[in-house]
This record gives C-alpha cells, sequence and structure tokens, in this order.
C-alpha cells in the first residue's frame, strides 16, 4: 500500500514535533516535510509534491490562507487540510475558498487526525463539526437570498470558473481550453467543487450553480 505523504506546516516546532511524532507511528503516513511559514510551505510543496499538506492559518511571513492558494496552484494534486486553533467565519471561509478541502481544530484526537488525512486524499471534505455548522448556516443565509448572489463563498474564483463552464455543458477538454490549463487541473478543480457544493456529478453541480445563481 501506498504510504501518504505529508507536508507539516506550523510555525510552533514544538507543535511539528508531536505531529511529526504521532504520523511516523502511524504504517500508512509518510512525513514529507515541514515549514515554518507559508512561504516555505509553497517552496517545500513544489519540491516534495506531498499528497497533502496539514496547514496552520497565522503564521509569519505568509498565513495558511495565502499559502493554501499558492500550495494549490503550483502542485493541484496536493490536497491541504488545515489544522488550527481557530474558527473564526471570516478565516473558515477564506481558507475554503483558497482550496482546503478540510478545516480541524488542533484538540482533535489522534485517531479522528489521521483518519481525517486519509480521508481528505480519498477526496473527501473533512470539516470539524463546529466549523461544519457555521457552512450549513452559510448555506442557509445564500438559499434563503435565492438567486441574487453570482459567487459561492466556498469555492475559489478559478472554481467558479468551472463551474460556470460546466453549467454551458463544456467538456473538461474544453474547459481546458478555455482556461488555459491542462485536462488533470480541470478534474481537480471539478472534485473540489463536488465536494463543496455536496453533488455526485457534472450535472447536479450544473443544477446547483443556478440554484445559487452562478450561472
Amino acid at each position: 500500500m501506498n504510504r501518504v505523504r505529508i507536508l507539516l506546516v506550523d510555525d510552533q516546532a514544538l507543535f511539528r514535533e508531536g505531529v511529526r511524532t504521532l504520523l511516523s507511528m502511524e504504517a500508512s503516513i509518510e512525513i514529507a516535510g515541514e515549514a515554518s511559514n507559508g512561504v516555505e510551505a509553497v517552496e517545500v510543496a513544489r519540491t516534495a509534491r506531498p499528497d497533502l499538506v496539514l496547514m496552520d492559518l497565522r503564521m509569519p511571513l505568509m498565513g495558511g490562507v495565502e499559502a493554501t492558494r499558492r500550495v494549490r496552484d503550483a502542485c493541484p494534486q496536493c490536497r491541504v487540510l488545515i489544522l488550527t486553533t481557530f474558527q473564526e467565519d471570516e478565516e473558515i471561509f477564506d481558507a475554503l475558498r483558497a482550496g482546503a478541502c478540510g478545516y480541524l481544530l488542533k484538540d482533535t484526537p489522534s485517531e479522528k487526525l489521521v483518519g481525517a488525512i486519509h480521508a481528505a486524499v480519498r477526496g473527501e471534505s473533512v470539516i470539524e463539526p463546529s466549523v461544519a455548522a457555521k457552512v450549513v448556516a452559510e448555506f442557509a443565509r445564500l438559499s434563503s437570498q435565492g438567486n441574487t448572489s453570482s459567487t459561492n463563498p466556498l469555492l475559489s474564483p478559478r472554481e467558479h470558473d468551472v463551474l460556470r463552464q460546466v453549467a454551458r455543458g463544456r467538456t473538461n477538454k474544453e474547459i481546458a481550453s478555455a482556461l488555459h490549463v491542462t485536462e488533470g487541473t480541470v478534474k481537480n478543480h471539478l472534485t473540489n467543487i463536488f465536494t463543496r457544493l455536496g453533488v455526485l456529478d457534472r450535472t447536479q453541480a450544473a443544477l446547483k450553480a443556478r440554484e445559487l445563481g452562478i450561472v
């Protein structure tokens, strides 16, 4: 079985050491690298090409939200799982918009963290229950507004572009050509879109896009 390669990103060396020690006990996980700030995270991600980044939010030089955005741009296949002590609404939605596939708090039990890592790599969205409640509340607020909003707070600008193309019936190849990206990048964006919108396929995504007023 291939091991999941993890990049640990946190400005607290003691916390990184603790997580590294914990995860090193798992035969299915390999620590591919570490970084103490967002700038280092992007650099290490480009060279190490991890399967998943465990990303803190508040760090010097570059915070986790911007680092998530840049890691996803540089390595579209890499999943980013936020692991932080903060759960303010703005930070949650900024991180998800930037491309994070999940949001966990640092008091998460070790067995739950390991399970979340594997779930995230499988393409699932992993969100702390208290954070999920905020996401659901935001969806409810958007739904109550009808079709007055042209954006969804859980999707990045690029994901909005891809979703609009999907709603117009474009194929992955056509979308890639229109947005000047590879088909693989389009597929990665679609995986994130399906997860965040809670849909199973392109047709459901297109319907959801119309429901939310994105197209």
